[in-house]
């Protein structure tokens, strides 16, 4: 998780640097496509800092009232990421573009402009390396998909998609701006508006589907419910695992539950030894699985 905070914190620190130098930009040159910039940067910022507090919240230790302590807490400040991306960014951006498209503003010199967006492409992109650079060390030789897809931890992605939505949207924003100074037709620039809003939009419903995942709970993997079945029946007092449910509490965090049929020959303090073999053989196998609870069929 370490080497998620540093592609968090250093993605927070491109948005601080850029945010409002595109506000004054784009107030200074009329330009609402530099405007939408501007939201999207402080959308980011905003961001980076609830991911930060949701981290921090995912470590708090268990009480009374949670028993299996907070990690739910980054799966849910992911999802209001992803709901503040939708709307404070994606929904404001297609406003302020539609708005500009309805009544269009000559842009004035739009030096100022190239000169925020270049700096803010250069800032963007070194977060983003950075951020696929620590992605890639969770992948494990997986396809960046499915990567993403069986990822317990959002953080992990989220950056990567924030920061690939925010370079895309800066080329498309040089692109149409440039254009829309050159032709003297201003309506692109609020088009260019709009489609970094549909840009932003279409990241949202990606990360909040994974967020919403995990907040409702996912399961670890086929292939490791088949590897703790062969564990659990290499016990010589388990007959056959029944089934197993599991669920991760946060990224680093497993709670499983097992229905074992254990020989029919064994009284109850043999079988509560035996739970006590297999529970401990699990954790040192598994050291995500924190919390096994062992039903007898």
């Amino acid at each position: 998780m370490a080497n998620n905070n540093k592609s968090i914190y250093s993605a927070l620190a491109a948005n601080l640097l850029i945010a409002l130098t595109k506000f004054i930009a784009g107030a200074y040159t009329n330009s609402s496509s530099m405007i939408s910039e501007g939201i999207h940067s402080t959308v980011d910022t905003t961001n980076q800092l609830l991911l930060l507090y949701g981290l921090k919240r995912s470590k708090k230790a268990a009480d009374q009232f949670h028993p299996f302590g907070y990690g739910k807490e980054l799966y849910f400040w992911s999802f209001v990421v992803s709901i503040l991306i939708f709307g404070l960014g994606g929904a404001l951006s297609i406003y302020q573009g539609i708005a500009h498209i309805k009544e269009p503003e000559v842009m004035k010199d739009p030096f100022w402009n190239y000169i925020v967006l270049f700096l803010s492409l250069i800032f963007e992109g070194t977060s983003l390396f950075i951020a696929v650079k620590e992605f890639n060390k969770t992948r494990n030789g997986m396809g960046w998909w499915d990567a993403i897809i069986k990822s317990k931890d959002p953080s992990s992605f989220l950056v990567v998609f924030e920061d690939g939505a925010a370079v895309a949207g800066l080329i498309v924003v040089m692109i149409l701006m440039g254009m829309s100074h050159w032709l003297q037709i201003p309506e692109l620039d609020g088009l260019a508006s709009v489609i970094v809003g549909l840009l932003l939009v279409f990241v949202s419903f990606i990360l909040a589907r994974e967020s919403r995942s995990l907040l409702m709970g996912e399961g670890i993997a086929p292939e490791t419910r088949e590897k703790i079945a062969q564990l659990a029946e290499k016990d010589v007092a388990v007959l056959k695992t029944k089934n197993i449910l599991s669920t991760y509490q946060s990224p680093e965090e497993v709670i499983l539950m097992l229905i074992l049929d254990f020989e029919d020959h064994l009284d109850t303090e043999e079988i509560t030894v035996a739970i006590h073999r297999i529970r401990e053989s699990i954790k040192k196998e598994f050291p995500l699985v924190r919390f096994v609870i062992i039903q007898p069929e």
